[in-house]
């Protein structure tokens, strides 16, 4: 199938079954928002508001979500005219290519996946009979729906973390499979990029920051929350006067995550004169609170406006319907279910 544009195509899926945090802005929506600025490249992102069903059927806390991940990254500067920015649940042909893709995809493939594998090993831990106990068929295909997502648009690339090389893996295989079944280039290959430079945050706990540990920052808390959240990262019993160990330290990667090199050296310098545990909160504090300050005030104005987050989805999804409705109209009749005349 031809393309649209010469440009190479990236793809990116955001989660929306929680409050975007530091981390994620860290190790994904900032990388992702200054790669959406790029001429050279057709960028695509959208709320991955299918693949939350797998995870949370809180209808209330999947709709908050879509709404909260769309204000952020509005409010943090994705550029939607030269990227298209769409809900997944907007592009009707998503589960469309779904289904083709399940009927050329190999169970076998899917008995290998991650996730499925890990809910199993859980069952058989806890002794149960059925090792498939509470395991859905979202949870088992939904590296299909990524594989559609992906193959809708033929990315090239596909930004992801180390645990989700395996889902673009299979997006290959079933491509090169239905490619291969009906013998042509239908779908091209793509490839997994993994920044080794991105950095994964720490949460208040030490442990990487995330919603299953309940340890996150939220990225736009009020400015009193934010300030309470940075007083309760965990530190050492050290006293001020004697050296701290900044690459040990959770709060100076924080710090670092956000501030200039310049900055980081000095702070890194005022941790080797004893810093106090209290004084470098508030200056991380400080720091992070000016950084966010104005998208904080952005995001705020854009939650008070969902008709807007709206208006910028649709036309988003216009624009990526236009090519998935030519992409499926081609696929139906390659498939054999195209018109009669």
């Amino acid at each position: 199938m031809s393309k649209p544009s010469d440009k190479t195509r990236v793809l990116t899926g955001i989660t929306t079954t929680g409050t975007p945090h530091l981390g994620n802005y860290v190790g994904a929506i900032k990388p992702a928002i200054e790669a959406s600025q790029d001429p050279n490249v057709q960028s695509f992102y959208f709320l991955a508001d299918y693949h939350a069903l797998i995870k949370c059927q809180d209808p209330k806390r999947v709709q908050e979500s879509r709404l909260e991940s769309a204000a952020t990254w509005l409010a943090l500067g994705l550029d939607t005219d030269n990227a298209i920015f769409y809900r997944q649940s907007d592009i009707l042909e998503i589960p469309e290519l779904t289904w083709m893709l399940s009927c050329v995809c190999a169970k076998g493939l899917m008995n290998r996946a991650h996730a499925y594998k890990a809910a199993v090993a859980e069952n058989e831990a806890a002794e149960n009979q059925d090792a498939d106990k509470g395991i859905t068929m979202g949870l088992f295909g939904y590296p299909v729906l990524m594989a559609a997502d992906i193959l809708m648009f033929n990315a090239n690339k596909v930004p992801v973390g180390r645990d989700q090389i395996q889902h673009i893996e299979m997006a290959r295989d079933i491509a090169g499979r239905f490619n291969h079944l009906y013998k042509g280039q239908y779908f091209t290959l793509p490839e997994a990029v993994v920044d080794e430079k991105v950095e994964v945050l720490a949460g208040l706990d030490g442990r990487k920051m995330s919603k299953s540990y309940n340890n996150t920052i939220p990225l736009f808390v009020s400015e009193k929350k934010l300030q309470k959240l940075v007083r309760k990262v965990k530190t050492n019993s050290l006293e001020p006067g004697e050296p701290k160990d900044p690459d040990s330290c959770t709060l100076f990667q924080i710090y670092s995550a956000f501030a200039t090199a310049e900055e980081t050296a000095a702070m890194r310098t005022d941790y080797a004169n004893g810093i106090g545990w209290g004084q470098a909160k508030d200056r991380v504090f400080e720091y992070l609170n000016e950084h966010l300050r104005e998208p904080r005030e952005r995001y705020n104005r854009l939650m008070e406006d969902p008709a807007h987050i709206e208006s910028v989805l649709h036309k988003g999804a216009e624009r990526a319907r236009a090519e998935a409705a030519t992409t499926m109209e081609r696929l139906r009749a390659t498939v054999g279910l195209g018109r009669f005349v």
